[in-house]
């Protein structure tokens, strides 16, 4: 298990779940700059201290041993304040040193000190900071932190626009540091803002009029930082062209479902089936929950559980999965959220169940799921995505 070594001690952290076999860290040089910057500058952490998009909670851990009056983590993940409890946990922190909190939950009243790690949705960052601006104070440290791959010109002016005069460090070890000093605009210490400077999101478009029988044309809502916010993606549009069809009672799982528009699709031309929408993103089960309550009817009835897929499903519970997987970690490109979505979904599936996969065609998914289910079939493809079909035919790997 890797150390992360900070002023405040050395601290063992992992990814959730953890798997020993992973060879990504919980951890990067960002995040070891952001920390070593603290602790050379002497940043008064006695107040309250929000942390926003934590990823694993490589910030907050170590933090947590400075003793803040109140630190508070503010995250899209659900797998990242997992690896957060576990981490704070295994570090000895008290159960109640990090207050957990949500994208979705409302932020703090006061920040004295505003960390970000600078998330890869700008979107979601700029969702964050509007909401984040009536905490800030004029005295309010405020400092960003990323790999120089991931801020960009539209980073800094987010923090620009939104909390005020803003800077970048030198980089170190590929990372960069942003420091913005909030303006007399910022928060309850000034005046509002102006329309313009209103928060865009959440975010609503009308799905395209080619979109399968009952989506044409119904406005969907995305909240910010889900793939895809402002249309539909051509992978789902792909995904919708080629669904199963006469499912009846069948118990049906949107695996990764984003805003849910392909289980919404299925409630729509399947009155008798049972729908569980998942994701581990609070954003984009607010979206989907949002979208079915719109669109599906109020005598219509569905499961929503934020968590790591189907990790908390019944073995056998499930008639059929529905899933486009992500191939990207943050900033790494892998195919392990991948496998370990078809391992669950073959878990959760009753013999005979099928798991339907929509994917670009050059990640040869077709290989992983004949290894985990023993079979796969081309449904339907085009020069860049392929629609895959695998069904579950015995029980012997439970």
């Amino acid at each position: 298990m890797n150390r992360l070594t900070t002023s405040w001690g050395a601290f063992p952290l992992t990814r959730f779940p953890a798997d020993p076999r992973d060879p990504l860290r919980a951890w990067d040089a960002a995040d070891e700059y952001l920390l070593n910057h603290l602790a050379e500058t002497g940043t008064d952490l006695s107040g309250t201290v929000a942390v926003l998009g934590d990823r694993w909670g490589a910030l907050v851990t170590p933090l947590a041993a400075a003793g803040p009056a109140q630190l508070v983590q503010i995250s899209d993940s659900y797998l990242g304040r997992s690896a957060t409890a576990e981490n704070l946990a295994r570090s000895g922190a008290a159960p109640d040193a990090v207050t957990l909190l949500t994208t979705q939950d409302p932020p703090p009243g006061r920040v004295d000190v505003l960390l970000v790690r600078v998330p890869k949705s700008l979107a979601l960052l700029e969702d964050q900071l509007h909401r984040l601006a009536p905490a800030v104070h004029e005295g309010t440290v405020v400092v960003g932190t990323g790999m120089v791959k991931e801020i960009h010109t539209s980073t800094l002016a987010l923090f620009e626009r939104i909390l005020g005069t803003t800077r970048t460090s030198l980089a170190v070890k590929k990372a960069r540091l942003i420091h913005t000093t909030p303006d007399a605009a910022t928060g309850t210490t000034g005046t509002s803002r102006t329309a313009a400077d209103a928060n865009p999101w959440p975010y609503r478009y009308a799905l395209p009029a080619d979109a399968p029988a009952g989506l044409a044309g119904r406005t969907v809502v995305n909240q910010a930082g889900v793939f895809c916010a402002d249309r539909l993606d051509i992978g789902t549009r792909f995904f919708l062209q080629h669904l199963p069809t006469g499912l009846g009672a069948a118990r049906v799982a949107d695996l990764g479902c984003g805003n849910g528009v392909v289980g919404l699709a299925v409630a729509l031309a399947e009155p008798g089936a049972e729908l569980l929408f998942t994701d581990e993103s609070y954003q984009a089960l607010a979206s989907a929950e949002e979208n079915f309550r719109t669109h599906a009817g109020a005598d219509r009835t569905a499961e929503f559980v934020v968590g790591d897929g189907l990790a908390a499903a019944a073995p056998g519970s499930l008639d059929l999965v529905l899933n486009n997987p992500p191939f990207h970690s943050h900033q790494a490109t892998t195919d392990r959220t991948a496998r370990r979505m078809f391992a669950d979904a073959r878990r959760a599936l009753r013999p005979g169940g099928e798991l339907w996969v929509v994917g670009n065609r050059h990640l040869g998914y077709h290989v992983t799921l004949r290894r985990i289910f023993g079979n796969a079939e081309l449904v339907a493809g085009d020069p860049k995505f392929v629609v895959l079909r695998a069904v579950k035919r015995d029980v012997r790997r439970g």
